[in-house]
């Protein structure tokens, strides 16, 4: 998780530079097709492509919809409500997560995992402070896309009982690219050799994020696993801080302060 994590925050960084000059649906295409390339050393060493087949393609088919219709959904959010509210709603994951591990993992949640759901959620909303209002479309879609996401989570899970990792990342690309690919072409721009260097930052961190979050999901429950997730927002704080001048305000410092309470508890909770 610390692997994913890291790859996320850089990732925020590169895809605020690359869509300065291409649309979103590019950007994703090419971090799939480039992610399979280099995701080759790793395929390579587990047996190459023929090693890569699945006895449960409609399996990688859903999980991949959920998980690329979630992205959608979260990029359509962001033109529609303010920043502060997508990132507070698309923190209820999980919550989503918890329950649906629950209901179909049959995962149990006891005090430190409850614990840490509940501060890692009040430690986002210190941070982002989100708007009170009337529910709006952007709204629901923003939740649609973070019940989406704990969607593909759940699946994720599921599938590392009877698939390897490389067989999920590799599923994951190539029927990602697939879906992808109209969108991306109908939105193509030539980008600049800047851009380029983005775009493989992206790639490298779009592959291997989900390695490492495969890994996360085969070595420990989903319900120990995503709350980590949380420390995404205060690392992102930070590294807005650091590279864009961003503010980093008492808000941000308490709330942060929240979040890694409520995951040293969780995983206190895991060695039990």
């Amino acid at each position: 998780m610390a692997g994913w994590l890291a790859c996320m925050v850089v990732m925020a960084v590169a895809g605020r530079e690359t869509t300065r000059e291409i649309h979103v649906f590019q950007v994703m295409e090419l971090r799939s097709l480039i992610g399979l390339v280099m995701l080759y050393p790793v395929i390579h060493a587990n047996g190459g492509f023929g090693a890569l087949g699945t006895k449960h393609p409609w399996r990688h088919v859903g999980r991949n919809i959920a998980h690329y219709g979630a992205q959608f959904g979260w990029l359509m959010a962001l033109t529609m409500i303010p920043l502060a509210q997508v990132i507070s709603i698309e923190f209820t994951m999980p919550i989503w997560t918890a329950i649906f591990a629950v209901l179909f993992l049959h995962e149990r949640m006891g005090i430190w995992k409850n614990l840490a759901v509940v501060l890692g959620l009040v430690g986002v909303a210190i941070i982002v402070r989100p708007f009170n209002g009337p529910v709006s479309a952007g709204q629901l879609i923003a939740l649609a896309a973070a019940v989406g996401f704990a969607t593909s989570v759940i699946m994720v899970k599921v599938l590392t009982r009877t698939d390897r990792v490389v067989v999920i990342l590799f599923w994951m690309m190539v029927i990602q690219s697939a879906m992808g690919a109209l969108p991306a072409l109908y939105e193509w721009r030539n980008p600049s050799a800047y851009v380029w260097i983005w775009i493989g930052v992206i790639a490298f961190c779009g592959t291997y994020s989900h390695f490492c979050m495969t890994h996360a999901l085969l070595y420990a429950d989903a319900t120990v696993v995503v709350p980590m997730d949380f420390l995404r927002v205060p690392l992102a704080a930070l590294a807005g801080w650091l590279i864009y001048s961003e503010k980093v305000d008492i808000y941000i410092a308490a709330g942060a302060a929240l979040i890694l309470v409520g995951n040293l508890l969780n995983l206190k909770g895991a060695k039990r």
